[in-house]
């Protein structure tokens, strides 16, 4: 049986070199693979392989006196879902550009949006119906990964990278917004963590945060509540699904064609990421960016 592991924790590290070395030398001892990132403000990552091997991991990596606090969310994969092992330390343990910004203590992030478990969350938007008011939701990740999967009439902001999200914030566009109660989502949480500090720091009155992001949304709810369609992840399977009743809300960037599968452009120099349904996806000329490639 293999599981993939899927965890952050916003704590000051004084060390980040010291934590790399020490989370790669006790993956590649279990053999896991995955993608982890440590910065002066805490970890992110996401590892996957043998059940008991990834549970060895989360077991030692709660040991470190600052990580005791760290929540993991667990799906279906496996090591072979990842190319290979990669740990590295950058300055932001998501890139926002603005490492600067983020304030972060003990606790986690100071000044963010107020964390909403998912009951919670429908809670908040049968209260807010009730009285006559929509409660908007704002989605904390890239643009493309929207186009498979998002909640109900979400605001989906025109970003290719996380970097881009300080422009749209201080573009006016969403200005509207600023006292209207904007609940912020991403995959598991992080992004979210930094997204709901950066949007309270410009205005936003009434921030919140999907805690433990779609991935514990749907955990609770599956495809019976807020969420429609497919979940993006950042590992060879591409997308996955909360049950078998999953909507498909994706189109074949072609012929329009239901679809949640992402295919890289068959011209060489362009290999741009887009959805294609099988049938254009099975010949080179048609698996091609249908208004040419920018590369």
């Amino acid at each position: 049986m293999n599981r993939i592991a899927l965890y952050y924790l916003f704590t000051p590290l004084p060390d980040p070199e010291a934590v790399r070395l020490w989370q790669h030398t006790l993956c590649d001892s279990l053999g896991l693979r995955g993608r982890i990132l440590i910065s002066p403000d805490g970890i992110n990552g996401t590892v996957g392989g043998p059940l008991d091997a990834v549970k060895a991991y989360v077991k030692a990596t709660r040991q470190y006196p600052g990580f005791r606090g760290l929540e993991v969310k667990y799906s279906e994969g496996s090591a072979e879902d990842f190319p290979r092992l990669s740990v590295k330390v950058r300055k932001e343990i998501v890139s926002f550009g603005a490492p600067g910004e983020l304030k972060v203590d003990e606790h986690g992030v100071v000044g963010g949006g107020v964390h909403l478990r998912p009951e919670e969350l429908h809670e908040l938007v049968d209260a807010r119906r009730a009285a006559g008011e929509d409660v908007v939701f704002f989605d904390g990740r890239n643009a493309f990964e929207a186009q498979i999967g998002r909640f109900k009439n979400a605001v989906v902001p025109d970003v290719e990278t996380t970097r881009d999200f300080i422009r749209e914030l201080d573009s006016g566009k969403y200005d509207e917004l600023k006292d209207k109660p904007v609940v912020t989502y991403c995959t598991g949480g992080v992004r979210c963590e930094v997204l709901s500090s950066l949007m309270v720091n410009r205005g936003f009155k009434e921030v919140y945060q999907l805690d433990g992001g779609i991935v514990r949304y749907g955990e609770a709810y599956g495809d019976k509540g807020l969420w429609e369609g497919s979940l993006y992840v950042f590992d060879r399977r591409m997308h996955t699904e909360f049950s078998d009743d999953a909507e498909v809300i994706g189109r074949c960037a072609r012929c329009e064609a239901p679809t949640s599968k992402f295919e890289n452009c068959s011209n060489p120099a362009c290999r741009k990421l887009t959805l294609y349904c099988a049938d254009c996806a099975s010949d080179p000329a048609t698996l091609r960016c249908p208004e040419g490639c920018t590369a």
